[in-house]
């Protein structure tokens, strides 16, 4: 297969991105200049005041001996624990600056970031003064007061410490760099001749490149940039951290490295810049689809986070620097700081600071400010069928009726944009799709959904009442000149809804409504694609930056909110589709910014069909899921090209363990449904597709977590075993949950072992024959033939499951579980599972079961007990659900003493008296636990109950 790279020439480089080029070379000046370079930004102790949970300030940007500019400092503590830096620019927050080219867009920074992105408590508490005096000012706060922020005035930086040691440095290096408002100033004799760089002018400023601050050209587009240069730098240092993580969208490892050039790191700052990348590259910090600038540092024992609240075009560098109180340790024993340094184009600086000390408490704390995950119909977290395009309605319904034929399971089939007239969203091709509602029923006999693809560009031709109401409504984005922008995407020549504006929002809302959008029905959802925005004659296949939104704001200041902003009004549409009974919306989103996990799902884009992208996969998830946005995939078989058979099958393996789980594939690529697999493919495929079916309760349950308290769905070694070093940088297994079930998918062609890194001192065991793996720090090579997927069980969970196969989700809704009960080193296990309908929002009011097991071997006795809180509709749902029953309990390292026994006692709260049902024991083989089996024990999952062994 012939390889296709990404058009690198398409997209900057930080040479390229004249914002970047310059606060790299701000960087590299103060560095040359060591110890004798003072940073121009210092505190007027004069403006300080401490109030109300807030220190507000003046910073003075030193310009030369007798001119300074103001900045606004607010450094803010709330009462989750976290702290918020704000820096602003009074000339341009009162308006005092004159705009070139006589543009109308605003004249302030951006601050509107938060309104998007933030839907958590901002409330501050009280603070403090723990020490003041003409060098600076600290403040101690925090939930348990173990927390400090050293102020320092000149030159200004902060330290964050807690329990007395620094964590997170600010402008320690002295990188901090607002560009600050001043007029061109248009010297006679010195215009540049075309294809030269313009003359900076003669400044006593820290020297810096001048020649991209007016305007900026690239790929035949000039940026007018109106309001000059006005970039925000600031260097964030983590002291005794040598691994971060976090920043996606990048095809890279977890652990993100250095961007200074040496061997195996890059050479090129993270770049955050929302772009449609084409068949992107492996190992590359460059742009993807989405952005969440959201960092976590974490060494043995401690994590602490950073968000660079900031919707422009950003990029980060990082460095690390190793120390050693001995020069004859030869680095044994060093110390790793890494520092980080962070550049956005336009907006006001904003941070939040994060002091754990857990990965769980920094996650806590994100979320708590940026929203939770949704909580999705069940539906979606099961296996979807996608392509690039399903052709007809009768071709829908035959692939339909030959998943059923294989008896394959899948509950949502996809339609890209292929289905609609003329690619006019909210419209059907009358001569492929004549009967949508007739397909959806179809769908809808054996509970299955359908997907259909709106994309945030409307096609611009007469006659097409969409585009119509967006020109007559004035809903579109316009161009610098505040007229109507036009582009070019799928459709030709496009408008791009404007949903920055509440109008469009509310007329977007309208579009989806079943008699609006005919053909759709209650078992429809919607994909939101190319949102970034994807613009095909733009630059960087993008919309220009000096484009006007809502309230003029320039796409240069918004710009990573736009996939957000569309999905909003997309998950907001849905949502009041159905006014007298809503159910939860899905959509799924390309792009994405910090606050999307509120509103559905993402994937990774536009992937190849390789096993470099199926490697890359797995780090690509869990970044996301560790940046607040578990609800993520991969493109299972690869978007572009034709796998092989085996990468196929095992990419279905993979699959499998992502919380978003869809095959997809291009148009030009062949058909690849798992039944035209064949032998001994399709059967093998099959497998992967009923276990990811088995394990629902499981995911469900995870997903729950994740809705509730922001825990990652799939968790990286780092995550769940914080204080095991060398299991920091491993990316390519990962936990599913808290189920202890551990997940390492085969990623080399031909492979048939895998090496599991085991953490801890605990038993694993392999789910399908409980074969025994101990050793902690170890790699132990498990054999992983093409029909077998890598999965253990960590000792000392209980895992819910449902074993009857199904054709749907939806179908399997009162089917009985199974329990998995897997003994820890002291015969001890724990576990939940939580269930409800899978579709309303009725749960919100009680309408669930949430249920905790447990087991002790001393006590021999297995638990279940209520938790969470009942509503007003508990009852009527637990009504429901009586019948609904555990119908097995697996016990996974069962002990010797219950060979004997044929029967346990089962009782259920409320009960009289318990009844007998039948255990048998089956001995342990070697290398294997011996287990043992309760069959059906008669007990609801909804009601309380114990199952005694003695």
């Amino acid at each position: 297969m012939a390889r296709v790279m990404v058009k690198h020439e398409n997209f900057k480089t930080c040479d390229q991105s004249g914002f970047c080029k310059r606060n790299r070379q701000y960087a590299d000046s103060v560095a040359a200049q060591g110890s004798s370079w003072t940073s121009p930004y210092r505190i007027d102790s004069h403006t300080l005041q401490v109030k109300e949970g807030q220190v507000t300030a003046t910073i003075l940007k030193g310009i030369d001996e007798h001119n300074s500019v103001q900045l606004p400092l607010t450094v803010t503590f709330l009462r989750s624990g976290s702290a918020r830096i704000t820096v602003d620019e009074k000339k341009r927050q009162t308006g005092d600056i004159e705009l070139r080219h006589s543009s109308q867009a605003r004249k302030e920074r951006y601050n509107g970031a938060a309104d998007w992105a933030l839907v958590g408590d901002l409330a501050t508490t009280e603070v403090t003064v723990y020490s003041s005096d003409g060098d600076g000012l600290t403040i101690q706060y925090g939930l348990e007061a173990n927390c400090k922020a050293h102020i320092k005035y000149s030159p200004f930086s902060i330290d964050f410490l807690r329990n007395e040691k620094p964590h997170v440095k600010i402008n320690s290096q002295g990188f901090m760099n607002v560009e600050h408002w001043r007029p061109k100033i248009e010297k006679e004799g010195t215009e540049p001749i075309e294809g030269e760089e313009a003359q900076p002018p003669t400044t006593t400023e820290h020297p810096i490149d001048e020649s991209t601050w007016w305007e900026e050209t690239f790929g035949g587009n000039t940026d007018s940039k109106p309001r000059g240069p006005e970039s925000v730098g600031l260097d964030i240092t983590f002291p005794g951290y040598e691994h971060v993580f976090g920043i996606p969208e990048h095809a890279g490892p977890l652990s993100l490295k250095e961007t200074r050039g040496g061997t195996g790191n890059y050479d090129q700052p993270y770049r955050m810049y929302n772009a449609d990348v084409f068949e992107y590259e492996m190992d590359s910090p460059m742009t993807l689809y989405g952005s969440i600038p959201f960092m976590q540092a974490h060494r043995q024992g401690s994590t602490v986070g950073v968000f660079w609240l900031n919707a422009a075009e950003t990029w980060v560098d990082i460095v690390k620097t190793k120390e050693s109180s001995n020069p004859l340790s030869l680095g044994i024993g060093a110390k790793t700081d890494t520092h980080t340094h962070w550049f956005s184009e336009s907006g006001v600086m904003d941070l939040f600071v994060f002091l754990g000390p857990t990965p769980k408490e920094v996650m806590q704390s994100y979320t708590q400010l940026t929203g939770l995950s949704q909580l999705p119909q069940q539906f979606a977290i099961a296996y979807h069928q996608c392509r690039w395009n399903y052709v007809t309605d009768e071709d829908v319904k035959d692939v339909d009726r030959k998943f059923d034929r294989f008896n394959i399971p899948y509950d949502v089939i996809w339609l890209d944009i292929e289905y609609t007239d003329g690619k006019k969203y909210f419209t059907w091709d009358s001569h492929t799709f004549p009967d949508p509602i007739g397909m959806g029923k179809q769908l809808d006999s054996h509970d299955r959904k359908l997907v259909a693809i709106i994309d945030p560009h409307i096609k611009n031709e007469g006659g097409y009442s969409v585009v119509d109401a967006l020109k007559s409504k004035n809903l579109a984005v316009n161009n610098k000149d505040n007229n109507l922008y036009e582009g070019w995407c799928w459709p030709g020549s496009s408008h791009w809804i404007d949903c920055f504006n509440p109008a469009g929002i509310k007329w977007w809302q309208d579009l989806f409504r079943y008699s609006t959008f005919t053909g759709t029905a209650p078992n429809t959802f919607i994909w939101n694609d190319m949102n970034e925005p994807s613009v095909f004659n733009g630059p960087e296949t993008t919309m220009p930056k000096d484009n006007l939104h809502h309230g003029n704001w320039e796409h240069r200041d918004v710009h990573n909110l736009n996939g957000l902003t569309f999905v909003n009004a997309t998950y907001n549409a849905l949502l009041h589709r159905d006014p007298k009974s809503p159910r939860r919306p899905f959509v799924l989103t390309r792009a994405f910014f910090a606050g999307s996990q509120r509103m559905g799902a993402t994937w990774t884009g536009d992937n190849q069909a390789n096993w470099e992208h199926l490697v890359a996969s797995i780090p690509m998830i869990l970044a996301n899921n560790i940046a607040g946005f578990p609800f993520v995939g991969a493109d299972v078989g690869g978007f572009f090209g034709n796998p092989s058979k085996e990468l196929l099958t095992r990419w279905y393996q993979a699959g499998a363990f992502y919380p978003f789980f869809r095959g997809h594939a291009h148009i030009d690529t062949r058909r690849r449904e798992p039944y035209l697999a064949g032998e001994p493919y399709a059967p093998i495929i099959t497998q992967a597709l009923r276990l990811r079916y088995q394990l629902l309760p499981a995911w469900y349950t995870a997903f729950h977590e994740a809705a509730t308290d922001g825990s990652p769905i799939v968790r990286p070694h780092y995550y769940v075993h914080p204080s095991d070093e060398k299991g920091f940088a491993v990316d390519d297994q990962f936990y599913i949950g808290s189920t202890g079930l551990l997940a390492k998918p085969v990623t080399s062609e031909g492979a048939d072992t895998v090496d599991f890194y085991i953490p801890d001192e605990e038993n694993y065991y392999d789910y399908f024959d409980f074969t025994i793996v101990h050793g902690k720090g170890k790699k132990h090579k498990l054999r992983a033939p093409l029909d077998k997927i890598p999965l253990l069980m960590q000792g000392g969970h209980i895992i819910p499951r449902k074993d009857r196969a199904r054709r749907s989700s939806g179908l399997m809704r009162f089917d009985p579980f199974t329990l998995v009960v897997v003994l820890d080193n002291e015969g001890k296990a724990e576990g939940t599972v939580y269930v409800d309908d899978g579709e309303s929002f009725d749960y919100q009011e009680g309408a669930y079961i949430h249920r905790r097991f447990s087991f002790d071997l001393t006590s021999q006795c297995l638990v279940a007990q209520a938790i969470g809180q009942t509503g007003k509709r508990s009852k009527e749902y637990h009504k429901t659900m009586a019948t609904v029953r555990v119908e097995k309990v697996v016990i996974v390292g069962a002990p010797a003493d219950w060979e004997a026994r044929t029967e346990v006692l089962a009782m259920e709260e409320g009960a009289k008296q318990g009844r007998k049902v039948p255990l048998s024991w089956h001995a342990s083989e070697p290398g294997k636990a011996a287990w043992a089996v309760v069959r059906d024990p008669g007990l609801g999952i909804g009601a309380r109950w114990k199952i005694d062994f003695s």
